[in-house]
């Protein structure tokens, strides 16, 4: 049979696809919990506001998950909206926070724990994001292309905060991490755009 080969490989990545999605749904859903608690003790708007950026990736995560579930286009144009509205999301949740966290000049405690899962969450995401490119481009999934691009800003967005909670514990410059947001809230819109024009 002609389509054979061809088809069994589309099998194959669509397979990897969905594991790369369950491992960063799982991870996330991991990280709410832990990132509810860090955010608790040490007061911090950013590690809260990592958390709502982590349930952003587990609702995106399982619209991939649907779309994969049977890829004709209409679900594939579908899932593209959908997921081009969790990254307004997260950009109206980037500016908020920015924005409340440098006009109040809140001042969290420092976090051991905040600091080492967002170390440790920056290097899954990336690893999970490449997979996802990888994956998505050979099987000419958009939706899978777009969302590893999403699990691209959550590892940007866990770089920034690591940055702002290692700057604070360090030197006390708690503005780091609101100003860092700020980048990635552009890198979001611009995401946001692509997404939902198609």
């Amino acid at each position: 049979m002609a389509g054979g080969p061809r088809d069994a490989r589309a099998a194959v990545l669509v397979r990897r696809g969905v594991r790369l999605e369950v491992t960063t749904l799982a991870w996330n859903v991991i990280g709410v919990v832990i990132l509810a608690y860090a955010a608790l003790v040490a007061r911090s708007i950013a590690l809260a506001g990592f958390g709502l950026d982590s349930l952003i990736e587990i609702g995106a995560s399982t619209v991939v998950l649907w779309e994969l579930a049977d890829v004709e286009s209409s679900r594939q144009q579908r899932a593209m909206r959908w997921i081009g509205v969790a990254f307004v999301s997260l950009a109206v949740y980037l500016a908020a926070q920015s924005t409340v966290v440098l006009v109040e000049g809140f001042r969290p405690h420092h976090s051991a724990l905040g600091i080492t899962w967002t170390a440790v969450t920056a290097t899954v995401m990336f690893a999970l994001a490449a997979g996802k490119s990888r994956t998505g481009a050979e099987l000419g999934n958009r939706v899978l292309t777009t969302e590893g691009r999403v699990t691209l800003i959550d590892g940007i967005l866990a770089v920034a905060v690591l940055v702002g909670l290692t700057l604070n514990a360090l030197a006390g410059w708690w503005w780091a991490d609101p100003l860092a947001g700020y980048v990635i809230l552009f890198y979001a819109l611009k995401e946001a755009r692509a997404s939902l024009r198609h």
